[in-house]
């Protein structure tokens, strides 16, 4: 059931404020370039500002927000938010979705309840999931940790959740992007209890020999370190000097839409136009989400983190693991450079959809998802417990 008092509750004031940031909005002078090539369109960014000022209905979207199946779990005083979807099946087996940057937990409400209720999408309900997502530490609801050091890492969070909150002897678990890296920790450290893993993302193996490598492998690092040179300033910027930016950022509502709309534009399979894959008012909610409750400079924290050695590194997986990749993602492995670092059993190229999948394509990737632990479903592996 939903939590008691209100996910978010942003005062009329608050409101007020955002609408004026934006009505005041000191635009930059235009350069001489077409369209997106030099960072994100001047003028689709205008007509989403001048939309977020004075149509969209916030109050519309903050209803919904606060409808969802949230709860918050306290881990030894770390509160976390997780939404819970409850399986329609009594025998579903619990799953934890993990999402990733610039993205909340509100991109996987679609596929979280196509996973839970299958049977209302024309599958199965013996398929049925009791699916938990929570959200990151520092990205909306959930509170960034207080120190860079000795604080759990997140997956450690994740199993404290689903097995000592939720009670779930044996779960799956699905991620992209840095919920890609959470997975896999989350699987390596937990092999006892994770039962598989459904990745959108792979982690490098750790120091490949170079004479090994296969020509596909080859091709695929070299494509790696194109797009790096091509893509990656932001996360340059966000692995070294996240604190320049946030200011900037936490203070320009116009900012941050510039910031993480790109990314949405270069990230999925819309052929360059953001309306085929995401209506102004998704995006408009997910930059809502990050200013109302003050977190993008936090969001940025994985990169800073991850770069300065303060997040495990993935060795090897030895659970059950699927990787599938869409078209329009950041990164392509082929399988023999996904199975040097885990237990691949199944590698599945999607015909269509991007970095954001769950959102995208939520019917492709539920069916991958299900087709994969369909078979790791046995009495031994299902919760001993539901948890509440």
């Amino acid at each position: 059931m939903p939590t008691a008092a209100p996910l978010i509750e942003v005062s009329d004031a608050d409101l007020e404020d955002l609408r004026a940031r934006l009505r005041a909005t000191r635009w930059p002078e235009p350069w001489p370039v077409d369209g997106w090539e030099a960072g994100t369109e001047a003028a689709e960014l205008r007509r989403l500002v001048t939309y977020w000022a004075t149509d969209y209905a916030w109050r519309t979207h903050e209803a919904g927000l606060n409808a969802l199946p949230s709860h918050f779990a306290d881990i030894d005083s770390t509160p976390v938010h997780y939404l819970r979807y409850e399986a329609e099946h009594p025998d579903g087996l619990p799953i934890v979705l993990t999402h990733g940057w610039p993205s909340t937990v509100v991109e996987l409400t679609d596929l979280a309840e196509r996973l839970a209720t299958p049977s209302r999408h024309g599958g199965d309900a013996r398929d049925a999931f009791t699916v938990i997502v929570p959200s990151l530490p520092g990205f909306a609801f959930s509170p960034q940790r207080t120190t860079l050091t000795g604080a759990e890492q997140t997956h450690d969070l994740w199993h404290r959740l689903m097995h000592d909150h939720l009670g779930f002897q044996h779960y799956a678990a699905h991620g992209g992007d840095l919920g890609a890296g959470i997975t896999s920790r989350l699987a390596e450290a937990r092999p006892e209890s994770v039962v598989g893993i459904h990745l959108l993302a792979a982690a490098a193996p750790a120091g490949p020999d170079p004479a090994s490598l296969t020509p596909e492998e080859e091709a695929y690092l070299a494509a790696a370190a194109a797009w790096q040179a091509e893509e990656g300033g932001y996360l340059h910027q966000q692995n070294t000097r996240p604190l320049t930016l946030a200011p900037a950022l936490s203070d320009s509502p116009t900012g941050l839409l510039s910031w993480i709309l790109e990314k949405y534009r270069a990230w999925s399979d819309c052929g360059g136009a953001l309306s085929t894959r995401f209506s102004d008012d998704f995006l408009l909610t997910q930059a809502s989400l990050y200013w109302f409750t003050g977190t993008i400079s936090t969001s940025f924290r994985p990169y800073y983190e991850y770069a300065h050695h303060l997040t495990r590194r993935v060795q090897r997986v030895e659970v059950p693991t699927a990787l599938a990749l869409f078209p329009a993602d950041l990164a392509h492995p082929p399988r023999s450079w996904a199975e040097r670092t885990y237990h691949l059993t199944r590698y599945t190229r999607m015909p269509r959809g991007g970095h954001f999948a769950a959102h995208e394509e939520p019917a492709l990737l539920a069916d991958d998802i299900t087709a994969f632990f369909r078979d790791l479903r046995p009495d031994r592996h299902r919760a001993s417990r539901p948890g509440t």
